[in-house]
């Protein structure tokens, strides 16, 4: 993979006109992303849920997510593309129906290889949004919010 560079590192900064990320969407129940798709959004735009698998790891790879539209079967997810490849980091996740409430659950890089929101207590609500960026061979950092109903309990899978 080849990467071009938009401008030279000065004191000034750099400007890049135009510049738009890729919206990955519509893409049915399963996509698997592709490394020339790193920096885009991809959408959790399907009640009946989407599966997301990430591509073979690349240290700085990016990919945002966002639900457009509540899961109400299935799950929204990503997954990583092996189950040698871990997610680490966290989300907070706030219910719906409650004010001030919220939890913090934790992927913890070694056992985690997805996040699955289920549509009610592990997230899957309209506006949730996170983001992962490959930090090593066998690690994606994972941050972000999560919108959940009910009693909260971890999006965070092993499988």
């Amino acid at each position: 993979m080849s990467l071009r560079q938009i401008a030279s590192n000065s004191p000034e900064g750099s400007v890049a006109p135009g510049l738009h990320q890729e919206i990955i969407q519509g893409v049915g129940a399963t996509y698997t992303l592709k490394a020339e798709e790193s920096g885009s959004t991809c959408l959790f735009d399907s009640a009946s849920g989407v599966v997301y698998t990430l591509p073979a790891p690349v240290v700085g790879m990016k990919f945002k997510f966002r639900v457009t539209v509540a899961v109400t079967s299935n799950a929204h997810k990503v997954i990583t593309n092996a189950g040698t490849v871990f997610l680490l980091g966290g989300v907070i996740m706030g219910d719906v129906t409650v004010a001030q409430s919220g939890d913090y659950f934790e992927a913890n890089g070694s056992t985690h290889v997805a996040i699955s929101a289920g549509g009610s207590t592990t997230g899957g609500l309209l506006g949730e949004a996170y983001e992962v960026e490959c930090i090593s061979a066998t690690q994606w950092v994972i941050n972000g919010v999560c919108h959940g109903a009910g009693t909260l309990a971890t999006p965070f899978a092993t499988s």
